[in-house]
């Protein structure tokens, strides 16, 4: 009898209690994939959990198909960050647009002074004035120097007579459209000079400066706002003042034509 209600007992025991078991286990196992997820969010990452969940509770249909109520943040912010990262890439084209656009400009106005620069130069020779001018493209400008003895006696501020046409027919040369600044300066030798017009070297460059744009200026295709008059007396040598040659060097008048762009 004992062996038989043993038996009994075994046929009739309950395991229906292991689908709930399994149940709970996969949702804690989900749980515990949610609260890793959501630590580091990621839109690949819930993308492949959200294949793993309907997967495991649909076989791939149903509910874990939509996106998480957290995506729609996600997207959003994600395309936060690439307007403001698309609105600085415009802004850097722009910045590089506007250096290419000035590199440009700034070749275009080299271009312009070396042709200055051409016709001066062709003066220069028809007049074999090569040795009393000369002319340089620096980065300041185009720069035509012009000895003292072409145009002043010694200790004089007044253009010579005879000079006087070099002073007009450069005049044309500076015939720009649209204009550009010009400055003239007076440059001197360290050697002093005081007389009954100039008490120093400073003075008589000044007014050599003045005196040479006064007559350019005669030319009424010149608008004077563009240009203006400096000396500088001994202070800027070009050549060493202990030598002849090099004291007339120093002394002369220069004028130097300016960008309109710069570098």
């Amino acid at each position: 009898m004992r062996r038989r209600k043993k038996k009994h007992d075994d046929e009739h025991m309950d395991e229906s209690w292991l689908i709930p078991y399994a149940d709970l286990l996969t949702l804690l196992l989900a749980l515990f994939i949610v609260l890793y997820a959501s630590s580091s969010v990621d839109a690949q990452k819930f993308k492949e959990l959200s294949q793993v969940f309907s997967e495991i509770f649909t076989g791939g249909t149903g509910m874990m198909e939509h996106p998480s109520p957290v995506a729609p943040q996600q997207s959003s912010d994600q395309e936060q960050k690439q307007a403001a990262s698309a609105g600085i890439d415009k802004e850097k084209e722009k910045e590089l647009s506007k250096e290419a656009l000035e590199k440009q400009a700034f070749i275009k106005d080299q271009e312009e002074l070396k042709e200055i620069q051409k016709k001066i130069n062709e003066y220069i020779k028809t007049n074999n004035l090569e040795l009393q001018f000369v002319t340089k493209l620096t980065d300041e400008g185009l720069l035509l120097t012009i000895r003292d003895n072409v145009l002043f006696d010694s200790g004089s501020a007044t253009v010579q007579g005879s000079d006087q046409n070099v002073a007009e027919e450069l005049s044309g040369l500076l015939e720009m459209n649209p204009p550009r600044n010009i400055i003239i300066s007076g440059h001197t030798d360290n050697v002093p000079i005081r007389n009954a017009e100039f008490d120093s070297n400073w003075e008589l460059s000044v007014m050599r400066a003045v005196n040479f744009m006064k007559i350019i200026l005669d030319n009424s295709a010149l608008d004077p706002q563009w240009f203006s008059a400096k000396g500088f007396g001994e202070f800027e040598p070009i050549a060493d003042n202990g030598t002849a040659e090099g004291r007339g060097q120093n002394r002369r008048v220069e004028v130097l034509i300016l960008p309109r762009v710069t570098e």
